[in-house]
């Protein structure tokens, strides 16, 4: 058996259509020495049963919900995740995902290729008009503005990582931002102790009952995750005691947020 146990924590909340493919790319690795935890955000659906299927080859929990705010509601239950894990590396999945059966293997090899290597993103592929193809990153000429965000299913890091996060608090407050972004963002340009890798480790599913699918671009909803996403941007700067240069795109936001608060307030 391959030595080192290796964690895979997956999130669940109403997604029974993936549930089985998502478990079982993760039964499938080629990587044996693995820890398989879901945890369930009390589902209405069937997924709780699906889950119980497999209770012989998994670990996995219910957790209340504990926002109206579906991200704040992942963190939750991904940190609960943690807690259980006892693996020295943790990948994170969306119950919506999966894993192709080289993931975990491919993971092992670079952070054994690297030891100073923190955490890892691998570009996930996407089904696009039937063709199958990776997430392209943007070029962003902004050091200080977020970078293209890799999803959460092509996450994964050493567990002094996300205590480190843990400790930084950075998981707290900021409701709307998922913990993708702020993973994406703490790790480029703060620690860049991380690798974006281009090998074919993980399938995304766009799905229209995502995260934080039902926000329409431009609304109030959208500027107000926006609005949060500068100032939790601008907050991890001066955690680590470094100067945060706010551009347009900062005061555009706060000009906006401020218009909408006017007009509600007014009405």
């Amino acid at each position: 058996m391959d030595e080192e146990k290796i964690s895979i924590l997956i999130s669940n909340f109403n997604k029974e259509k993936y549930l089985n493919e998502c478990i079982q790319s993760c039964l499938n690795q080629k990587y044996k020495n693995l820890e398989i935890i879901i945890i369930d955000n009390n589902s209405t659906d069937n997924s709780l049963n699906i889950i119980q299927s497999y209770f012989n080859k998994i670990t996995y929990k219910q957790k209340k919900r504990v926002s109206s705010y579906s991200p704040a509601n992942q963190i939750d239950i991904l940190i609960e995740a943690y807690k259980i894990s006892t693996g020295t590396i943790i990948c994170l999945l969306d119950s919506d995902d999966f894993f192709f059966p080289n993931k975990v293997q491919n993971i092992k090899f670079y952070f054994d290729e690297n030891k100073s290597l923190e955490i890892l993103f691998d570009l996930p592929y996407i089904k696009i008009k039937n063709e199958i193809y990776p997430i392209n990153l943007k070029k962003k000429i902004n050091k200080y503005i977020w970078p293209t965000i890799i999803p959460t299913s092509g996450i994964s890091f050493k567990r002094p990582f996300f205590e480190n996060c843990l400790n930084l608090n950075l998981f707290d407050s900021y409701e709307m931002l998922e913990i993708d972004f702020r993973i994406n963002f703490f790790a480029q340009k703060i620690s860049k102790k991380y690798k974006i890798c281009n090998d074919k480790l993980t399938f995304y599913r766009d799905v229209k009952d995502g995260i934080m699918s039902n926000i329409n671009k431009f609304s109030f909803l959208w500027w107000k995750k926006r609005h949060q996403a500068h100032l939790y941007s601008e907050n991890i700067f001066k955690l680590k005691n470094l100067k945060y240069k706010k551009g347009i795109d900062f005061f555009l936001t706060k000009l906006i947020i401020n218009f909408f608060n006017k007009f509600n307030t007014n009405k």
